[in-house]
């Protein structure tokens, strides 16, 4: 077998798309051009030519407690009194409604309203900052780095205001070095709701009453990580925010008349506890303002906002403590803290309405200014529309302050109106898109695409030809990385390695597309004027077949939000259909029943065929029963989706939620038991499988992972799930003990994995060879050996290879063996499990690695993992019975090559199951809990946590594409339920020798791996193109945001993901067919002796 040619191939043609997806995104999810500029004291902003040491004004408040509490949504906040029974989030903050109520001109309560992404360290970013986050910034969420631009924290530090920092660690790596005090915690562990919050309140009471802090910034976690484990709507979260009720009081009794309270959330959390998109429950929180003296006019007037955009908390502070507005900000001041002009002598040394505008207009026309002679993204009309808005608004105020007249009412809200319609242009414009890089990425998939179709259907003549020139594809993509870098380097200065890339695929492309058309007219010129099969499959009448028409109709609904949104059922009915589809084809085409009985032929008039009846009625009733399963799997998958925000009414399924967050204790036993009971089927169907086939007789490393380490796993994984779900307060006596094995027996599952997946990639082979002596050889009785090696009748009579032995003496020189080789008509050496030598070990990995990413998902999850290999082994059997049936009927000529149904069908198959998992291409579904099985603690780095989280959203995609070869190898481990006459099935006399005719011909066994790898690779990157066009065609859509940019996200993620899990699942292969060869190299010369 070509392994290297069929891996170099493989290989190439995924950077191939790798690079035009990296090209693309890099293009369309630019984060903003950052101002690195800041605002000082001398910055003339009043009126007045002098400059003004802006900073020696006294300020209205000489401290502040910036109290963060950690997803503190709007509906927490609120208090109901007609509520008699409320939920466990509901009324449990009446201190703030208290305070509101009773001292009307001191407090305030307002709904906080987030920009997305709703992830802390970019909401952190906002209300520091006053900028826009991009899109792109969520992926920084786990890997913050400092802030550059002008902020908040800055400027306190440059007037020489000391900042106390405690709480969230995030804020130590955004602000190196810039607080007074500081004192973090860690904060990655969702699990953990108290360490952060406690370690807090150790040192926040004892530091108010101290003079040794100006800001003092408490960021507590409790209530987001209660969210994130147990959703809102539980008495964790009950508890949470009662403590945090009592805090807040605390505080505002040891507050003094100088000092500003600001109570905050960063952002809110869904019905299930999660945020980072930018459905209204996470972007509203709350933001409480209070202060011993008199904050407000009197109780709140309608002028009031009914939301306060985050952004605006900037400005508002910078001007209430004395300190510049930071350089970048957008937001503008929240007017009600300001008095109205004329009556600020309540207010000691505060600024009035107009002059707070006036400070934070002109501070926001100069970076408007600065941003747009630096960047040319605005739009010039909108640019000139507000350098005019405001030169008309300059011109009116100064006037009224030169002259010392009244202002006009109507200059307030203008100047209001003109910082809105900055921050609008902003926020439209910062959706940057460099359309050359955008064009780039187009141009590369779209050719990756056509190339991953032609090498499918020229997967034959390039095997046969060493591949296209591999050794001419790396140099002439070397050889142009080398030029473009040159080139750049001479032009411009610098090398951009994105248009190195670019060039290098596009040049393999090219040259790839010229090799193809030469491999085709060398056919056409060796066969006349009759062009070779494959060219007729580029004719438009065989590419609109319907297996290739459901995935084309379905890159095409990408363009539609509608089906975006509604993607997870659609898949599950295009996989239905299609299922449906096979054996309606076969029924049309007369091949899903036995022939009808012809008198000519009974007669003797006409041969009679060797189709036996009985067997076509037996493989379309296999046919027909593993389509009702699959069915019966499709329909009860459909159990465990979750919900979108859009999708209003819907419910998500109760086993996406961890067991501990079911507070009825006999419905978590329920889930318990069901969770167990599934991962029990899923072992012992594994299991017996391999042993149906004879596969766990050997004494191989595989055989010793299938006996003993897939059991032990799923053992370990039975007893995590029972420590997980167990309450906290259940047994405090064994708190430590419960501890020790939420750390022990996760991380004891992940060496028992990765032992079993590196004994399989070891010592693959599954074969049991028994050499008879003479002694065994004239004994007519079946071996005695049968009990102890758990070799059942079938196994023996119906997957025993006779005539290896036979074959391997044939292919010696001197032909010894040939002599006596049979005793009383039975082989002298017979091996079992040969068979299924290729597909055995491939399975077992599946199979062991769907255990491991089991293990990443909520204990729900299990009985979803077994509709997944309940699905898959349907699929199998649906194939193989429909390739058996076109044999018997001597319609099928294709070799070993994989038709274009169960491919389509494969890889809708793994869309269908990633939302069957609770999954959704959304990023407030991402099941962050994944990255703490087995590391309760938390994490260092970022770089495993980020592979867990990986591995639990893509594990659909990795195990199909793991076990993509298995639809090469099971119409062939299948072929014994056949019939063993007919000529179209095998010759005469032959035996079945089922996964060995793979063996018997390399070539063929080349070209079909490689054409069924490109076959899937060309579906899932159509569909990465396909979402490509709707990012790109779609980009001003209200819904990008929303629906298209992170289903592009997801797409490629999963696209990268599956093409590596293919070419694991094809490596895997290569080193079973080397182990096979290793095998008979040693048997042969063992047999000789």
């Amino acid at each position: 077998m070509k392994g290297l040619p069929l891996l170099s191939l493989l290989t190439w043609m995924c950077a191939v798309y790798f690079v035009g997806i990296y090209l693309f995104v890099s293009g369309f999810l630019l984060v903003r051009l950052e101002v690195n500029r800041t605002s000082t004291c001398g910055d003339v902003l009043e009126p007045g030519e002098e400059p003004v040491d802006f900073c020696r004004v006294q300020p209205r408040f000489r401290r502040v407690v910036l109290l963060i509490i950690d997803a503190l949504k709007i509906d927490f906040a609120r208090f109901d009194p007609s509520n008699t029974t409320p939920r466990q989030f509901e009324n449990k903050l009446p201190v703030l409604e208290e305070t509101v109520s009773s001292w009307p001109s001191h407090s305030r309560l307002y709904p906080f309203r987030a920009d997305p992404p709703t992830t802390t360290m970019q909401r952190i970013k906002g209300f520091t900052t006053g900028s826009l986050p991009t899109f792109v910034d969520v992926g920084n969420n786990f890997a913050s780095s400092a802030i550059l631009e002008d902020n908040l924290i800055h400027q306190f530090g440059q007037v020489g205001k000391r900042v106390v920092f405690m709480g969230d660690d995030t804020w130590e790596s955004l602000f190196p070095k810039k607080f007074y005090r500081s004192l973090p915690f860690p904060s990655f562990n969702v699990k953990d709701l108290h360490t952060v919050d406690n370690g807090i309140l150790q040192h926040l009471y004892t530091t108010m009453v101290g003079n040794d802090w100006d800001v003092l910034v408490a960021h507590f976690l409790g209530v987001d990580h209660c969210g994130h484990r147990f959703g809102p709507d539980h008495p964790a979260m009950a508890d949470k925010l009662t403590q945090m009720d009592g805090v807040i009081r605390s505080v505002i009794d040891r507050l003094q008349n100088d000092t500003l309270l600001v109570v905050m959330g960063d952002h809110g959390m869904t019905d299930t506890g999660d945020h980072g998109g930018e459905s209204q429950k996470e972007t509203d929180a709350a933001i409480f303002l209070y202060s011993p003296v008199p904050l407000f006019l009197g109780s709140m007037s309608q002028s009031e906002p009914d939301v306060v955009p985050q952004t605006d908390l900037v400005p508002t502070l910078a001007l209430l403590l004395g300190v510049p507005i930071p350089y970048s900000s957008v937001g503008q001041i929240l007017l009600p803290l300001f008095p109205p002009h004329g009556q600020t002598e309540g207010a000691v040394g505060g600024l009035s309405q107009l002059e707070a505008l006036w400070i934070n207009a002109k501070q926001v026309n100069r970076f408007l200014e600065t941003y747009s002679s630096m960047a040319k993204d605005i739009p010039p009309d909108s640019l000139s529309q507000l350098k005019d808005e405001f030169s008309r608004l300059s011109s009116e105020y100064l006037t009224t302050v030169r002259e010392g007249q009244l202002p006009s009412p109507e200059l307030a809200a203008s100047l209001q109106a003109y910082l809105t319609s900055v921050r609008d242009t902003c926020r439209a414009t910062w959706a940057r898109f460099n359309p050359f890089k955008m064009g780039a990425g187009l141009a590369i998939l779209a050719f990756a695409c056509l190339m991953c179709f032609i090498l499918s259907e020229l997967s034959t003549v390039l095997i046969g030809q060493n591949g296209p020139g591999m050794k001419a594809l790396v140099v002439m993509g070397l050889t142009v990385v080398v030029t473009v870098a040159a080139g750049q380097l001479l032009i411009q200065g610098y090398v951009e390695v994105a248009w190195c890339l670019a060039a290098a695929a596009f040049s393999s492309e090219l040259h790839f597309l010229w090799r193809a058309h030469r491999s085709r007219m060398s056919a056409v010129a060796k066969n006349g004027s009759k062009a070779p099969k494959w060219v007729s499959w580029l004719t438009p009448r065989r590419l609109l077949i319907p297996p290739l028409l459901v995935p084309l109709l379905r890159c095409a609904s990408l363009l539609s939000d509608s089906y975006v949104i509604a993607e997870g059922r659609v898949v599950t009915f295009l996989v239905f259909s299609l299922a449906l589809y096979i054996p309606i084809h076969l029924n049309w085409n007369g091949l899903l029943l036995p022939p009808s009985h012809d008198p000519l032929k009974s007669a003797g008039l006409l041969p009679s065929s060797a189709l036996s009846p009985s067997t076509v009625r037996k493989e379309s009733s296999t046919l027909l029963a593993c389509l009702g399963l699959l069915i019966s799997s499709l329909y009860l998958s459909l159990s465990f989706h979750s919900c979108r925000e859009e999708q209003g009414s819907c419910q998500p399924s109760p086993f996406i939620s961890p067991l501990s967050r079911l507070q009825d204790s006999q419905l978590k036993n329920l889930h318990y038991i069901l969770s167990v009971v599934s991962l029990a089927i899923w072992t012992y169907l594994l299991r017996r499988c391999l042993r149906h086939y004879g596969n766990l007789n050997s004494s191989s490393g595989t055989v010793f992972t299938a006996r003993w380490i897939l059991p032990l796993l799923s053992v370990c994984l039975g007893l995590h799930w029972a420590v997980s779900a167990t309450p906290e307060d259940s047994f405090r006596n064994l708190t430590e003990l419960i501890s020790l094995a939420q750390l022990a027996l996760p991380r004891a599952a992940f060496c028992l994995l990765g032992l079993g997946l590196f004994l399989i990639w070891l010592d693959p082979l599954t074969v049991f060879v028994k050499t008879k002596t003479g002694a065994s050889a004239r004994s007519s009785l079946p071996p005695r050996y049968r009990a102890s090696t758990g070799i059942s009748p079938q196994a023996e009579l119906h997957h025993l290879i006779p005539q290896i032995y036979q074959r391997m003496c044939r292919s010696l020189d001197d032909g010894e063996l040939s002599v006596g080789s049979e005793v009383d008509g039975r082989p002298a050496v017979e091996a079992y499990g040969l068979g299924t030598v290729y597909s055995a070990p491939l399975l077992l990995f599946c199979g062991l690695l769907g255990i491991g990413l089991l293990l990443l998902h909520p204990e729900g999850m299990a009985l979803s993992f077994l509709l997944l290999l309940l699905e898959m082994g349907a699929l199998l059997h649906i194939h193989s019975s429909s390739i058996t049936l076109s044999r018997l009927h001597g319609t099928f000529s294709g070799g070993f090559n994989v038709p274009w149904t169960p491919i389509v069908l494969w890889s809708l198959a793994a869309t269908q199951f990633f939302h069957a998992t609770g999954h959704l291409p959304t990023f407030p579904s991402i099941q962050w809990g994944a990255a703490f099985v087995g590391f309760p603690d938390g994490h260092i780095g970022t770089i495993l946590p980020g592979s867990l989280v990986t591995l639990n959203t893509f594990a659909a995609q990795i195990m199909f594409a793991v076990g993509c070869p298995l639809l090469l190898f099971w119409p062939l481990v299948c072929e014994v339920r056949g019939s063993r006459g007919g000529k179209a099935f095998r010759e005469e006399g032959e035996d079945a020798v089922m996964e060995m005719r793979l063996r018997e011909n390399p070539q063929q066994f080349s070209s079909a791996l490689l054409q069924l790898s490109t076959r899937y690779l060309f579906i899932h990157g159509a569909q990465v193109f396909a979402s490509v066009c709707a990012a790109a065609i779609l980009r001003r859509h209200l819904m990008v945001w929303k629906v298209f940019a992170p289903k592009l996200m997801f797409e490629a993620s999963g696209f990268l993901v599956s093409s590596m899990s293919v070419l694991i699942g094809v490596t895997l292969v290569l080193r079973v067919d080397q182990a096979v060869g290793c095998w008979f190299k040693r048997l042969i010369p063992d047999i000789s002796r």
